[in-house]
C-alpha cells in the first residue's frame, strides 16, 4: 500500500530502521547492517499486522513483502461523531495539556523509531539524550519535541493540518535569582555569568522557537528544516552579534535586550553517507557542553569556560554522518559574534569537527577547530580549537569534560595609552607583559568538567569544576587563572517546568576579579525556573 511506515527493528532493540513506502507501495532499507530483524508495516488509520523475523547475512540483499491490517474506525484521533474528551475552547486544550503533563497523565504512544545506537542518557531529566554537537539536528534520532502550546493547537480543529506541516511554535520563560558574597552595584558576580547581577531576580531570557526538523531517521527522501529562535531578556548581552540590532548593547548599553539568537535552515540529503545535513544561517557555535538557551544545560548558571568562548556563527556548516562511529562536520562562517556586512569585524572563517563514539555510544570525543582565520583582534575574532570527551559510566553516572585552547594576536594594550584607540566597544584589550608595547599575543586556555547522577526520572545531580587562565586578561579583563566550582540539583514537574537551584564557589588567584575588581573569591546560592509553553 502506499505512504505506509516500514520499520525495520533489531531483536536486540539497538538499532531500528524507517522509510515510507512508494506511491506503488514499493519500499527500500539501504545501509542495514546484518543482524536479526523483525519488520512491520504501519499506516494510520487500519491495525498492523505481527512482525515478520528477518535474517540479514552480511552482503545479503532481501525481498519481503510486508501487509497491513484492516481499517480501524479512528485510530485514536477524535472525530464529530467520536466521542472525546478534549476542550473545544484553545485554552482549555492548553491548560489540560499541563494538567496532563504535572499528573503524569499525558499520552504517550511506542518509543519513535530512531537509526543507529540508542542514546545514552535520559533527556529529560537531563539537557539532551545523545552527547550534543553543534551546527545540525542529531542525525538518524527523531524529533520528539511536544510542548503544552502544539499540543493544544494538535487537537484543535487545524491539528491535521499541523501535524502535516511539522511546524511547530514553543518556548519558554527563564526567571533566575542569586545570593551573591559580592554586592557591588552593577555587574559585580562577573567574570560569573549569567548571572552577573548580584542579589537579584532577573528575566534571564524569554524565548519563542519557531522550527521544522527534517526527518532524518528515514534514507530515502531528501527533507528539509528550519528555526526562527527570538529571545529577550538579561542574557542577550552574551548572545549579541555585531551588525544583529547589536546597538541595543554596543551603543546604549541596555540591560535587558532583544536578539534573534537563531534564524537558519536545514538541509537534510540521506543518500551522501549515512546521512548529510546542510545548516545555513545563524546558528549556535559548533563545540561546547553548555549552550545559550536556558533548557541545554545541567545549570543555571555558566562555566567560565563556557561564557569567555564564541558563542554564535553565521555562515554556512555541513554535517556528515558516516556510521554509527565517525560523523564529520566542514563549514565556513563570518566568524564569532559577526555577520557578513560588520567589515572588517566579519571574516572569512573556517570549522572543521570530527566526532568518534564508541561502546554503543557511551563514550564520544568531539575534536573541532572552531575559528579558524587570521585571528587578528578584533570583534571576538577568537581562533578557537576544542576537545571534548562524553563518558557514560551507567545507566545513572555519567561525566563531561571539555577544553579548549583560544587567542587573538595584535590584541591593543591596556598598560599603553596609545592603544586606547584601538580598542572595540565591548571587546577587551590584553595585559602585555611591557608597557612600551602597543598590541600583544592573547591567549587563554581552559578545562571543565561535569559529573551527573540521575535520580529517577524527575531529578539530576550536577557537580561541575573547572579551570582557566586568561593568560592576558583578554576574556574577562583580568590578567589570572581562576577555578570555578558547583553543586547543582533539577527537578522537573512533569516536563514543562524545570527548577534548578545550585551553590558556587570560585576564585581569582593573581588579581582580584570579583565584585568589580575588589575581590579575589565569590560564593554564590543561585537558580532558576524554566517553564515551557
Amino acid at each position: 500500500m502506499p505512504w505506509t511506515e516500514i520499520i525495520l527493528r533489531a531483536e536486540n532493540g539497538n538499532r531500528i530502521y524507517e522509510v515510507m513506502s512508494a506511491s506503488d507501495g514499493s519500499f527500500l532499507l539501504d545501509h542495514v547492517t546484518h543482524g536479526y530483524y523483525k519488520a512491520i508495516a504501519h499506516k494510520p488509520g487500519y491495525a498492523n499486522l505481527p512482525s515478520i523475523a528477518i535474517a540479514l547475512q552480511p552482503g545479503q540483499r532481501v525481498m519481503q513483502d510486508l501487509g497491513i491490517g484492516a481499517p480501524t474506525p479512528t485510530d485514536g484521533i477524535a472525530t464529530a461523531s467520536t466521542p472525546s474528551n478534549v476542550p473545544r475552547n484553545f485554552f482549555r486544550r492548553f491548560f489540560k495539556a499541563y494538567a496532563d503533563d504535572w499528573k503524569g497523565s499525558a499520552s504517550s504512544g511506542p518509543s519513535p523509531p530512531f537509526r543507529g545506537t540508542p542514546s545514552p542518557v535520559n533527556g529529560p531529566p537531563f539537557p539532551f539524550s545523545d552527547w550534543p554537537y553543534g551546527g545540525s539536528v542529531v542525525i538518524s534520532k527523531p524529533w520528539t519535541q511536544s510542548a503544552p502550546l502544539m499540543q493544544a493547537l494538535w487537537s484543535g480543529p487545524h491539528g491535521e493540518g499541523w501535524k502535516r506541516s511539522g511546524v511547530q511554535i514553543y518556548g519558554w520563560a527563564n526567571v533566575g535569582f542569586n545570593v551573591s558574597s559580592s554586592n557591588k552595584p552593577g555587574y559585580a558576580n562577573l567574570p560569573a555569568a549569567y548571572a552577573e547581577k548580584p542579589n537579584t531576580i532577573q528575566p534571564d531570557q524569554e524565548v519563542v522557537y519557531v522550527e521544522r526538523q527534517p526527518d532524518t531517521v528515514q534514507t530515502d527522501h531528501f527533507d528539509w528544516g528550519f528555526r526562527v529562535a527570538l529571545l529577550y531578556g538579561l542574557d542577550y548581552r552574551f548572545t549579541t552579534a555585531k551588525g544583529v540590532f547589536s546597538e541595543q548593547l554596543l551603543k546604549h548599553n541596555r540591560e535587558y535586550g532583544f536578539d534573534p539568537v537563531m534564524v537558519y535552515t536545514d538541509l537534510y540529503f540521506p543518500h551522501i553517507a549515512q546521512g548529510m545535513n546542510i545548516r545555513i544561517g545563524r546558528y549556535i557555535s559548533l563545540p561546547d557542553i553548555e549552550a545559550q538557551l536556558a533548557p541545554n544545560n545541567y545549570t543555571y548558571s555558566h562555566s567560565l569556560t563556557y561564557t569567555y568562548d564564541c558563542y554564535t556563527q553565521s555562515g554556512i556548516n555541513s554535517t556528515t554522518r558516516f556510521s554509527d562511529h565517525w560523523l564529520f562536520q566542514a563549514g565556513i562562517s563570518a566568524g564569532c559574534e559577526a555577520v557578513p556586512w560588520t567589515r572588517p569585524d566579519s571574516k572569512p572563517t573556517f570549522n572543521t569537527c570530527l566526532n568518534y563514539s564508541w561502546k554503543e555510544g557511551g563514550d564520544n570525543l568531539y575534536l573541532c577547530a572552531n575559528s579558524v582565520n587570521d585571528g587578528r583582534y578584533a570583534y571576538n575574532n577568537l581562533a578557537a580549537y576544542y576537545l571534548t570527551w562524553y563518558h557514560k559510566i551507567n545507566a545513572s553516572w555519567h561525566t563531561a569534560t571539555e577544553s579548549w585552547y583560544q587567542y587573538e594576536r595584535k590584541v591593543p594594550n591596556v598598560l599603553n595609552t596609545a592603544a586606547a584607540s584601538l580598542l572595540e566597544t565591548n571587546a577587551n584589550g590584553a595585559v602585555c607583559a611591557t608597557t612600551t608595547q602597543l598590541t600583544c599575543f592573547a591567549p587563554e586556555w581552559a578545562i571543565v568538567n561535569y559529573v551527573e547522577r540521575q535520580f529517577g526520572k524527575h531529578d539530576y545531580l550536577s557537580i561541575r569544576n573547572e579551570y582557566m587562565d586568561d593568560i592576558r586578561g583578554q576574556r574577562t579583563g583580568f590578567k589570572t587563572k581562576y577555578s570555578e566550582h558547583l553543586v547543582g540539583w533539577g527537578h522537573w514537574i512533569g516536563t514543562t517546568v524545570l527548577l534548578r537551584p545550585e551553590l558556587r564557589f570560585e576564585r581569582s588567584y593573581t588579581v582580584p576579579a570579583y565584585d568589580n575588581g575588589t575581590k579575589k573569591n565569590q560564593f554564590m546560592l543561585a537558580g532558576d525556573v524554566v517553564y515551557f509553553f
